[in-house]
């Protein structure tokens, strides 16, 4: 990155990255739902992703609203995150332990959106982008949903299954 010598140029940075991401997850996401063994983290994930097709649209428009071409700029972060994820996944032998795998690494992923949104949401304001701190935000509450769905999963049944699962 050219250093960011303002505000703005910092946030689309960060917006560009995040951009980059999104593309990512929409790419590993259909991975991880096949993977699922449990019904509900398969269907979460599926929603999940039809969501993250919401955040890029969103994010566009962001982009748009800041009159700049949506451009990507390569997110080492969650390529890192997706890549750490794939090997947990294919690692674990069992159907339970590797949906708790599976869980676990979106959350990560979860996490680190959640981050990149607050600041850039936050950076919007301080800019008076308002139309487009809306935005960030509505993704951003998307993102803290998905985080709470995945544990309600985890705590509810597939971390109890990974448990009792046999060597």
């Amino acid at each position: 990155m050219a250093k960011a010598k303002t505000l703005k140029e910092l946030c689309l940075h960060e917006l560009e990255d995040i951009y980059d991401a999104e593309k990512r997850i929409v790419k590993a996401l259909p991975k991880m739902a096949d993977a699922a063994s449990g019904a509900d983290l398969r269907k979460a994930l599926e929603h999940h992703l039809e969501q993250t097709k919401g955040h890029v649209q969103r994010l566009e428009n962001v982009f748009q609203n800041l009159s700049e071409k949506p451009k990507g700029k390569t997110c080492d972060g969650i390529k890192g995150i997706l890549a750490e994820g794939e090997d947990t996944v294919s690692d674990t032998g069992s159907e339970a332990v590797r949906d708790a795998a599976i869980i676990a690494a979106c959350q990560r992923v979860e996490h680190y959106e959640m981050a990149v949104y607050g600041s850039v949401r936050s950076w919007m304001n301080q800019l008076g982008e308002t139309s487009s701190e809306g935005l960030l935000q509505q993704t951003l509450e998307e993102e803290k949903e998905a985080d709470k769905t995945l544990t309600t999963i985890a705590i509810g049944s597939a971390n109890v299954r990974a448990q009792t699962a046999h060597p």
